[in-house]
């Protein structure tokens, strides 16, 4: 797991997509250039007005996701990273990292970014077998994949994190292991994978409800998890978070720092920001943000002591490093650590979860019903 990362961290939303994807519920847009040209615009005014929301701008992570941020144009990028680099201090050795489509990729691509700092590059591409990219509307091939991640070591980005997805409409285990096998044999440093999610108003959605698609019953969707976490170890990957798995030294750390509970700056429509007490949503709407000329279209949510709380166990317990209790009880007392502490004892009577000091952890069997456990663990007045 990695440490906290040692500054400040920002997260800027890019919401556009040449086409979605079936089972994608992140705000995105696929309009054209002349939103972008205003996006840009405003993005550029959003990272100047809000500098001062930061504890300080020396930013030793900064996180490009979206959306899909490779459909900006390099010269789209060049202004964004020059309005980043005029408002805030980018650390020697930041994490710097952008999301990409494999198709997006290209030789040239790979100089544009690098020139402009990128150091991180993570690809999307969810399954190596093309009929299934089909049926997820995914727009790259399986080749396309695997030569994005060539050209981006060849052009000296060699920090490189793949998505892959389990429990797929007509993913049986050995298509899976197929998936498995081909990412861990590629140059690739990190590797995020999830399960299938049938999140309400997509088009999956509607698939499943009209009966025209049906993804993995639950038992092969643990399956492909336990036969993910072993080809991982044995190809020397770490299992660093829940869905998380790193070559040693290669976690995350912009995501490190989310599970640390660490505050961030988020810019863009549809990003969040969080600064320890409050959480803020601007407004996905693009066309509402770049017509901003103030503070953009936001909400904001004064987050309770319970709510805290919860969120410290919840992002905690997701990584290898686990709960740390006793700083659990310095913060919020003794009270509800002991409730905590009382409802942890089951599980770690079951086999779930395991102390390692005054750490609580999942043990491996506990990661197959994870979302239970962490329900039962929440405060509860």
């Amino acid at each position: 797991m990695a440490p906290p990362p040692d500054g400040a961290m920002l997260y800027i939303h890019v919401p556009f997509c040449r086409t979605r994807c079936i089972y994608c519920d992140f705000y995105s847009t696929t309009c054209g250039s002349e939103v972008r040209v205003a996006y840009v615009q405003a993005l550029c005014r959003e990272l100047q007005a809000r500098r001062g929301e930061l504890p300080n701008t020396r930013l030793a992570t900064l996180y490009l996701g979206g959306g899909t941020p490779s459909q900006l144009a390099p010269s789209e990028l060049t202004q964004i990273f020059a309005a980043v680099r005029a408002h805030y201090d980018l650390l020697p050795g930041a994490e710097i990292t952008l999301e990409a489509n494999p198709d997006d990729v290209t030789p040239q691509w790979v100089d544009a970014v690098q020139a402009l700092g990128v150091n991180r590059v993570s690809l999307g591409v969810q399954s190596f077998h093309d009929a299934l990219l089909r049926t997820l509307r995914r727009r790259h091939t399986a080749r396309q994949a695997t030569e994005a991640v060539r050209w981006l070591r060849a052009g000296g980005i060699d920090n490189i994190s793949i998505d892959l997805m389990y429990g797929l409409p007509e993913q049986d285990a050995a298509c899976w292991q197929r998936d498995v096998h081909q990412a861990l044999q590629l140059p690739v440093t990190h590797l995020s994978a999830y399960a299938l999610m049938v999140e309400e108003g997509t088009p999956l959605a509607h698939m499943v409800q009209a009966g025209t698609l049906h993804p993995a019953d639950d038992e092969a969707t643990l399956a492909a998890y336990e036969h993910l976490m072993d080809a991982a170890a044995q190809a020397g990957f770490e299992h660093y978070e829940i869905s998380n798995f790193c070559r040693p030294g290669y976690a995350s750390r912009h995501n490190s720092g989310y599970w640390h509970n660490v505050p961030y700056l988020g810019c863009g429509p549809g990003a969040h920001s969080y600064d320890g007490l409050r959480r803020r949503s601007n407004l996905p709407d693009v066309h509402a943000y770049a017509a901003a000329q103030g503070d953009v279209p936001h909400a904001t949510e004064e987050l309770t002591p319970a709510m805290r709380f919860d969120e410290r166990v919840f992002t905690a317990l997701r990584t290898s490093r686990g709960l740390d209790v006793e700083a659990l009880q310095r913060d919020f007392g003794a009270a509800w650590t002991e409730q905590l502490k009382r409802e942890a004892a089951r599980h770690v009577e079951g086999g779930r979860l395991t102390w390692c000091g005054a750490l609580l952890r999942f043990t491996r069997q506990g990661l197959f019903v994870s979302d239970d456990v962490m329900s039962d663990l929440m405060h509860v007045d």
